[in-house]
């Protein structure tokens, strides 16, 4: 489900534009949050230039953002992971630091980009994590082109179709031109409910922001009923971990009760990145699944 945020008037915007102008000027620091990760691209084959960072070696782990969205808020995870595994924390196209694309701007192309990127990073089995719209751009890709490279998948916080239905929802901005970074600012707070600098939300702003309006919107057509999205989850048989918040716990549970090799965990006090507002508790989780389903 989504919600429009509401409206803040110009003067209000403005303060906003001035302190993403700052968050320009001290990008330095939101590139410390993965110092060690290394920063690679590759053309997609409709020719846009996409950006991911790598950082470890062993298994790949593939952490796919939400909405608008740069690989850098996986920073926790991909600090984390690395000591054990190669990450791969990606950009989809028009987001991050992968190219502003003229063009493709759906899910279905983004989720031919992961399986691109896949075949890119070489020989050997993935972890795929997607969060938000990541979850459906994982599902997507399992649909079309199959799980034979997948090791095990982790969907972070969106409805994957079974019942019931999700209460709330994730807060996305309404169009209206003049209030446009205020929105994107307020839709950064509603999806992190733990304290964080105001250099850190304002990255994250900046982020979004580099995406045209319209390629926002367009990213959120999605031509696919709910039940698509369960018959995805249903027919791979591969290692599931569902993490989620509240308003997905009825979801959690009952894919956890009626499909064999799903694992469960339920931020309750989180906010939709979850993995930002409790990340030693969600990487513990993971881990202690990776632990297990990559021993299959």
């Amino acid at each position: 489900m989504l919600c429009l945020i509401r409206q803040r008037n110009p003067r209000q915007s403005s303060m906003v534009l001035s302190n993403l102008v700052v968050a320009f000027l001290t990008s330095a620091w939101f590139a410390a949050t993965c110092a060690a990760a290394e920063s690679h691209f590759f053309t997609s084959s409709d020719g846009v230039r996409l950006h991911y960072a790598a950082q470890g070696a062993g298994e790949t782990l593939l952490f796919v953002p939400g909405w608008l969205m740069p690989g850098e808020i996986w920073a926790p995870q991909v600090d984390f992971f690395a000591r054990k595994y190669r990450v791969i924390a990606f950009d989809p196209r028009s987001q991050g630091d992968s190219q502003l694309a003229p063009s493709g701007n759906n899910i279905r192309r983004r989720a031919q980009d992961l399986h691109e990127l896949v075949g890119h990073l070489g020989p050997g089995r993935v972890v795929l994590v997607g969060w938000s719209l990541g979850v459906m751009e994982s599902l997507l890709y399992i649909h079309t082109h199959g799980d034979g490279r997948i090791a095990a998948l982790v969907l972070v916080d969106n409805s994957i179709g079974e019942d019931p239905p999700q209460s709330g929802g994730t807060m996305i901005p309404a169009r209206v031109p003049w209030t446009r970074e205020a929105e994107m600012a307020d839709f950064v707070r509603a999806i992190i409910k733990s304290p964080q600098s105001p250099e850190y939300l304002a990255g994250l702003t900046a982020k979004a922001l580099r995406a045209p309006y319209q390629t926002g919107r367009s990213l959120l057509a999605i031509p696919y009923p709910r039940t698509f999205w369960r018959s995805v989850v249903y027919k791979t048989r591969k290692p599931l971990l569902y993490a989620v918040t509240a308003g997905l716990k009825g979801q959690a549970e009952n894919l956890r009760r009626k499909r064999k090799g799903t694992s469960i965990e339920v931020f309750a006090d989180a906010g939709h990145a979850l993995f930002v507002d409790e990340p030693e508790r969600f990487n513990a989780v993971l881990d202690a699944f990776l632990d297990k389903a990559l021993a299959q």
